[in-house]
């Protein structure tokens, strides 16, 4: 599956333009079913916030909610090209606790094209990170 998403998509990080860390400039993507993760927080599957506070912990929950969704949907983490988080009180620390997370589930390799914002609050005020995504699967 890995080689046929190659051939569908195109990472791009033209010399013109710094070089990145943990994403991609652009992901240009062809012949595949888009598939639109909406945004995920660390909710349990009852529904029950997990790691008040914590932000890491909160972090990997969110991680493995995508994880989730995207396999219901027949696509994996390799299958992602675009990402769009939001941390409330985002600062160096949580930007590198949510990066070391993001590795472990997606790996370094063709990272996706990657949007980072901080945010005063969340839909759920006690939810500290959302994650949303974007998928191309064949």
């Amino acid at each position: 599956m890995l080689a046929s998403l190659l051939l569908l998509t195109q990472f791009i990080n033209p010399p013109a333009v710094h070089q990145p860390t943990g994403y991609t400039h652009a992901v240009k993507a062809a012949g595949c079913q888009l598939v639109f993760v909406s945004g995920q927080v660390a909710l349990d599957a009852k529904g029950e916030l997990v790691g008040s506070g914590d932000f890491p912990r909160q972090a990997e929950q969110v991680y493995r909610n995508l994880a989730e969704v995207l396999r219901a949907a027949g696509a994996g983490f390799k299958d992602v090209v675009k990402l769009n988080s939001y941390v409330v009180g985002l600062n160096l620390e949580r930007r590198q606790q949510l990066r070391e997370v993001r590795a472990r589930f997606m790996g370094q390799e063709n990272p996706p094209a990657s949007t980072l914002a901080g945010v005063q609050a969340l839909a759920r005020p006690e939810a500290l990170v959302e994650v949303e995504g974007v998928a191309c699967v064949k």
